[in-house]
C-alpha cells in the first residue's frame, strides 16, 4: 500500500498540513512514522480523515469524534450511510428554516407588517434545529443515523399522539406515587412506560442508551428544551418508575 508524506497527503485530501498536524496531536488521525520521524499516510488514513471531516461538519468536537471512531471500527459503506442520513436530516432542517424566512420576506415585500405567526415559525424551526443538534451528542454515531431515519418517519400526528400518551402516563403515575412499587398497579404503569419507550426506540439498545444519557443530563439542556420537557420532568415519577422496574427503566 502506497504511503504519502504529509504535504502530498494534504494536497490529495484537500486539507492543510496544519490541520493534519493538529489531528495528529489530538490523536484523531495518527499516521505511521518513518525511523526518521516523518509522517507517512495511507489510503486507510484517507478513509478516517473523511469520517473526521464529515463529523466535524456536523458539529461534533474533535475529542468526541476520536472517541466515536476509536470505538466503532465499521466498514466504510456503513459509515458513509450514517453520515448521509445525518446530513440529510440537517438539510431538511435548514430547508425548513429557509422556507420560514422566505415566507417572512414575501410578507414584508407585500408591504404588510411581519405577521407574528410568521416570525414565530422562524423561531420555532431554528430552535428545533438547534435542539436536534444539541441532542445528538448523547447518541453514538450509529444511533444518530438511526435517529435521523426515525425523524423522517416521525409525523406531527405521531408526535401529538406520543405527547398525549406520555402526558396521560405521567398523570397516572403521579396519582399512584403512594402505591407499592411491586403492586399490580405499579407494574401495569411500568409496562405502559416501556411500551412508549419502545415505540420510539424500537427496542434498539443504542437508541435506548442515548435516551437515558440525555435525560440523565437534563440539567444541562438549553433553557428552551428544559421548558418544553418540564411536564415530563417530575423526579418523583422517575424515581417511582425506577423502583417499580427493579432499579432500571
Amino acid at each position: 500500500m502506497r504511503g504519502y508524506r504529509v504535504r502530498e497527503f494534504a494536497d490529495l485530501a484537500g486539507v492543510t498540513v496544519r490541520a493534519l498536524h493538529h489531528y495528529d496531536r489530538l490523536a484523531v488521525l495518527r499516521p505511521k512514522r518513518t525511523e526518521s520521524g516523518y509522517r507517512v499516510y495511507s489510503l486507510r488514513d484517507l478513509e478516517r480523515l473523511e469520517q473526521v471531516v464529515a463529523l466535524k461538519f456536523l458539529g461534533l468536537p474533535l475529542k468526541e469524534i476520536k472517541t466515536l471512531l476509536d470505538r466503532e471500527a465499521r466498514r466504510l459503506p456503513e459509515v458513509l450511510r450514517s453520515q448521509r442520513l445525518a446530513l440529510e436530516e440537517k438539510q431538511r432542517s435548514l430547508e425548513q428554516a429557509i422556507q420560514a424566512i422566505r415566507d417572512a420576506e414575501q410578507v414584508i415585500a407585500s408591504g404588510k407588517p411581519a405577521d407574528i405567526q410568521v416570525l414565530a415559525k422562524i423561531i420555532e424551526v431554528i430552535e428545533m434545529q438547534e435542539n436536534t443538534e444539541f441532542m445528538n451528542k448523547y447518541y453514538s454515531e450509529e444511533a444518530q443515523a438511526k435517529l435521523a431515519g426515525k425523524r423522517q418517519e416521525w409525523t406531527p400526528e405521531l408526535q401529538a399522539e406520543a405527547t398525549r400518551a406520555w402526558s396521560e402516563l405521567f398523570r397516572d403515575v403521579e396519582a399512584a406515587l403512594d402505591c407499592d412499587p411491586t403492586s399490580e398497579q405499579a407494574q401495569a404503569l411500568v409496562a405502559r412506560w416501556r411500551k412508549l419507550v419502545a415505540g420510539f426506540t424500537g427496542g434498539d439498545p443504542e437508541l435506548s442508551r442515548g435516551v437515558g444519557n440525555a435525560w440523565a443530563d437534563r440539567a444541562n439542556w438549553p433553557a428552551a428544551t428544559q421548558e418544553q420537557s418540564a411536564p415530563f420532568a417530575n423526579p418523583k415519577v422517575w424515581e417511582f418508575i425506577k423502583k417499580a422496574s427493579g432499579g432500571c427503566q
